[in-house]
């Protein structure tokens, strides 16, 4: 099984956390949206969204070529299994965690299936976003492993 990760980041923190999971789920590579062809995605079997919000609910600079290329070229993404792990802050909590959400539509919208439980830091809390992010990709390391 090919095992991806992509990160959308504003600060580098979406990318740090990224980089933490890259172990724990034995990933073929840790990529930034921003440079990522989505072609790519064919040879995928398990894609895993690292995603800050930015702004008022949107995506981050990071992950905006990304979906814009998404949006255009319409891909039929039915071969990829996908997981999420969101960033955001409680104290907004009309959008927290909004830009890992608008990915899993996205992705979602193109015919690729959501595993396993949206991760979810808030940067309001005591526990380090890294950490927050590695213990969920045990849990999804776990799962995947229990439904193989």
């Amino acid at each position: 099984m090919s095992v991806m990760i992509l990160f959308g980041t504003e600060t580098g923190t979406a990318e740090n956390v990224a980089e933490e999971m890259a172990d724990v789920v034995m990933a073929d590579g840790v990529y930034d949206m921003t440079d990522f062809d989505i072609d790519d995605l064919a040879e995928v079997s398990l894609l895993i969204v690292v995603c800050s919000t930015y702004g008022s609910g949107e995506l981050p600079t990071g992950a905006e070529p990304f979906a814009a290329a998404l949006d255009a070229r319409t891909p039929d993404l039915s071969h990829l299994r996908f997981a999420v792990f969101g960033l955001g802050d409680v104290v907004y909590e009309d959008t927290y965690n909004r830009g890992g959400e608008i990915m899993a539509e996205i992705l979602t919208e193109r015919g690729a299936t959501q595993v396993g439980e949206h991760g979810r830091h808030d940067g309001s809390s005591d526990i380090k976003p890294r950490v927050a992010g590695r213990a969920w990709a045990q849990d999804l390391t776990e799962l995947l492993e229990a439904t193989a």
